[in-house]
This record gives C-alpha cells, structure tokens and sequence, in this order.
C-alpha cells in the first residue's frame, strides 16, 4: 500500500516541483482558500494556539494573523515540493545570508556547529546553506512512516548538499563523528513538543508553560558545539533571508537548561515580530495541563 500511495502521488508532485514561480503561487493560493475557507484544517487548533499565545489581541486581529498564517503555510508546502526541481542557483538566489563570515569563523577554527531554529518562516529552504559551507551538513529528523515518501524526501535533501539523520540515530552518528574527528553543521528545530513523561524541563513558551526538549543542549555540551540560533525572515513571497545569531563557543560554562532558555527567547522574538510565519497547526500547547508542580509559577 505504501508504494501504491507513492505511485499514485508523485507524479503530482514533480508536476508541482516544475511550475514557474507565478503558476505556483497561483496554486498556493487555490489551495489557501480550499484548506482554509473550504475544509478548515486544523483551524480549530490554530485559533486556539493564536487566541492563548496573544490574549491582548482582538479577534480581527487574531483572524488577520489566521488569514496570513494559512497563506503562508500554503506557499511553503509547495516551495518544500518545489525543492525537488529547484536548481542551487534559484535557490541561493531566494534564501541568502546575512552574515555567513561569522558562520565561517568558527569553520575555519575547525569547531563543529550546531544551528537551532523553530518552524518558522522557511526552515525548508535552509538546505541551500550547503553550497557555502565546508562542513558537511546534517538534519535533525522524525523519519515518515512511508518509507518510499521518506526516501524521496533524503534524496531532495541530499541533492542540495546535506543528510538527514532520524532522531533516533542521532546520537550514534555524532558519537562516531567525535571519534573519528569529522566536523560537521547540526541543524535541530527545537520547538516540538516532547511526551510530559520523558520531560526534565519546563518552562513558559509563549507566556504558556510546557515542557521543552533539551537534548540539542545536553548534545553540544557533551561535545563542545558551537551553538548558534538561525533567525530566518520572509522578505517577500518567495524569498527570505537568515542571520546566525551566536549563542555560546562554550556551552559546558553554561548552567542546563540556559542554552534552551536562551534559544527559546529568541524564538519567541521571532514569532511575536511577524507570527503569520511560525507554524501553528501544530498542538504546542496539548500538554499545558500537566505542568508538574515544582514547575508551576
């Protein structure tokens, strides 16, 4: 069954992948007003994460940031598919850098890195980076649950110059790397929401306390990463720009949990300047009621 949904799906997708960038947000926007007016998907989670995360907005307001949400998440769904005809140079031309030379710095002084972001704005397009890096590059990922999807979306990864590494793997992988002595980028989005029970930490994201993965910290502890937050803005449809923002070169001077602390503020800057762009249907909050009590304020 699963290679019959591939079969049946992919020629979809690579007839996507090959329209021009007006046909494609042309669709995007089809798409916006069947998912968002038509179907409603998920509008109930997205209101819900909206209405408690901007208690001090008007309902226009939070129906504003809805409507420019779901348009936004349309354009990026087709841009991930995009991904897999895109060529490097229409790539690097619509996801730049700001300031690579800091990036760079900590290559040329042979120290591995670990890039932290969020769902926000284009973390697809972030596999352009490869193409100025000279450390191999690795992704963060939850493996699909069809393997013939799941191959695809290595080999569009790949094509653009990094792996994908399941979370399970993870530490296996970077353990070798630290005996063998490989440099490498690590690239964590860190803002999913790990199972209360498996929880050591809690704090408030977005004025809601929840619990917070703090792995991507105790892993550059561990091995001594650099660890910088990737702040990526949409500029206009279809282009977008990313800054690395330092977050220590020494993580082990750092009490736990501060690194985390530290990369969430930053998120939640992120997210409250423009949070049209930070994915939404996601359930972050599924967990707020569970909060143990050495952790309540």
């Amino acid at each position: 069954m699963q290679l019959l949904a591939y079969l049946a799906v992919y020629p979809f997708i690579w007839f996507i992948s090959i329209l021009p960038f007006r046909l494609l947000y042309a669709l995007s926007d089809f798409l916006c007003f069947l998912i968002y007016r038509v179907i409603g998907y998920r509008t109930k989670v997205v209101r819900r994460n909206l209405t408690l995360t901007f208690p001090e907005k008007t309902d226009a307001e939070i129906k504003e940031i809805e409507k420019r949400f779901y348009s936004h998440m349309c354009d990026l769904f087709l841009e991930m598919v995009k991904t897999l005809t895109i060529s490097k140079k229409e790539i690097s031309k619509r996801f730049t850098f700001k300031n690579i030379d800091l990036f760079k710095q900590y290559e040329d002084q042979n120290r591995s890195i670990m890039l932290m972001a969020g769902h926000y704005a284009s973390y697809e397009w972030l596999v352009s980076m490869a193409s100025q890096m000279n450390h191999e590059g690795y992704v963060i990922y939850a493996p699909l649950s069809n393997k013939y999807f799941d191959k695809l979306v290595q080999r569009i990864r790949k094509k653009h110059g990094v792996q994908l590494v399941s979370r399970y793997d993870t530490m296996k992988l970077m353990r070798k790397h630290q005996k063998e002595g490989t440099l490498g980028v690590y690239g964590f989005a860190n803002d999913q929401s790990p199972q209360p029970h498996k929880t050591h930490y809690w704090r408030k994201f977005l004025g809601i306390t929840v619990p917070v993965h703090t792995n991507a910290e105790r892993i550059a502890k561990d091995m001594n990463l650099v660890v910088m937050f990737i702040d990526i803005q949409k500029v206009k449809r279809g282009y977008y720009q990313a800054t690395f923002k330092l977050i220590t070169e020494a993580p082990d001077l750092y009490p736990d949990y501060e690194i985390t602390d530290i990369f969430t503020e930053m998120l939640e800057e992120q997210i409250r300047e423009k949070p049209e762009y930070y994915l939404w249907t996601h359930n972050r909050f599924k967990h707020s009621d569970k909060v143990p009590a050495k952790f309540k304020s």
